[in-house]
């Protein structure tokens, strides 16, 4: 595996933005990072999910079939698009680390749709710190306990461990520094 590379300057040496990065994210391990602003669920933004998925199954489409023909009193989102606004919630409420150049969605595991999210309904994201490791010498993977909540409501939409890959860039030294 290779390893990051670490300077020394003035006699004390220098730990790379990625090994900062793993210290302290170790130490947050089981902690709550935050709740993501609400977000409104609404019939326009789950039709125009609809469409560009292609998935225009009434539940989701057609409200007057929908209250009549299903339990739901209404269209309900596709669990598809209450998994896509993660992105927005994570970007909402999960800083990128000091150093880091990207993330990367690795995928999800544990991956569970709970409850139903009816149209007109606000949700948010709860974020809790699962794991971190480094993989790469420049890659953190961190599972993040993600939680979709549902405004006026204790059964959350979906719980996920999801799982991303942080990215940092090379340690540049400064002049003063030396390569150990």
């Amino acid at each position: 595996m290779k390893h990051t590379r670490q300077y020394v300057v003035n006699g004390s040496q220098v730990m790379s933005d990625l090994e900062q990065a793993l210290a302290a994210q170790s130490g947050r391990i089981g902690v709550h990072l935050g709740h993501s602003p609400w977000i409104l669920i609404d019939q326009a933004r789950i039709d125009a999910f609809a469409e560009i998925t292609e998935d225009q199954q009434f539940i989701h489409v057609d409200p007057a079939r929908a209250r009549s023909e299903t339990p739901f009193e209404g269209t309900v989102a596709h669990g598809f698009l209450t998994l896509s606004m993660a992105s927005r919630m994570a970007q909402d409420t999960l800083p990128n680390l000091p150093g880091q150049v990207m993330n990367l969605n690795a995928g999800f595991d544990h991956l569970r749709f709970i409850s139903p999210l009816p149209s007109g309904r606000r949700i948010r994201g709860a974020f809790k710190l699962k794991d971190v490791t480094k993989t790469q010498a420049n890659h953190l993977r961190i599972v993040t306990k993600l939680t979709v909540e549902i405004e006026h409501s204790d059964t959350p939409a979906l719980v996920a461990d999801w799982i991303n890959v942080a990215v940092f860039s090379a340690p540049q030294p400064s002049h003063e520094a030396r390569q150990i």
